[in-house]
């Protein structure tokens, strides 16, 4: 019993840091292409 336990914990524990590179990811994808409209939006405005 405690061995499975100790198995799902692991199993759990990676599936979670898996996820949350994966959010990470998400995120600084999201802020680059806030970063690129932002650029765009200036250029546009200084014509």
């Amino acid at each position: 019993m405690s061995q499975n336990r100790k198995l799902r914990r692991a199993r759990r524990e990676a599936e979670e840091e898996k996820q949350g590179k994966k959010v990470v990811t998400w995120i600084f994808a999201a802020l680059v292409i806030f970063a690129v409209i932002y650029l765009v939006v200036l250029m546009i405005n200084q014509m």
